[in-house]
């Protein structure tokens, strides 16, 4: 009885908040949404071993820095969600914009190709949604 309940407020707070929400003219595109999802979880899933093997390695090999990265999506929400999604890119994590307005990623190592693939990331994001 108590998870019907819970089950029915949850629906009717899905249902008012997608009423109350004004229309962000976004349109999400089937196939190349599908991409980034694999995209996504493939970098969790290599986040998840790259930690792993830090974890169980007697001398951390680190190289610790900044990359800074130029948006080429706009500010407002569709760049706020780009930054969620690349903070699950491994070993990187956004930590701003700079003051031309570039995004500064902290990463554990800076030897990787922490920018090429943040614009992977970026092409594949503008291409799941559309903002039609």
């Amino acid at each position: 009885m108590l998870f019907a309940v819970g089950l029915f407020a949850v629906v009717l707070a899905t249902w008012t908040s997608v009423c109350l929400l004004p229309a962000p003219g976004w349109r999400v595109r089937g196939l190349p949404a599908a991409r980034l999802a694999m995209r996504i979880l493939s970098q969790s899933v290599v986040a998840g071993l790259d930690v792993g093997r830090r974890a169980f390695t007697p001398i951390l090999l680190l190289h610790l820095g900044f990359v800074v990265f130029p948006l080429r999506l706009p500010i407002g929400p569709a760049r706020s969600a780009f930054c969620a999604l690349s903070s699950l890119q491994p070993g990187a994590l956004p930590a701003g914009t700079d003051p031309n307005d570039r995004l500064v990623v902290h990463c554990l190592d800076i030897e990787q190709p922490v920018a090429a693939n943040m614009a992977a990331d970026e092409i594949l994001f503008v291409r799941a949604f559309s903002d039609d």
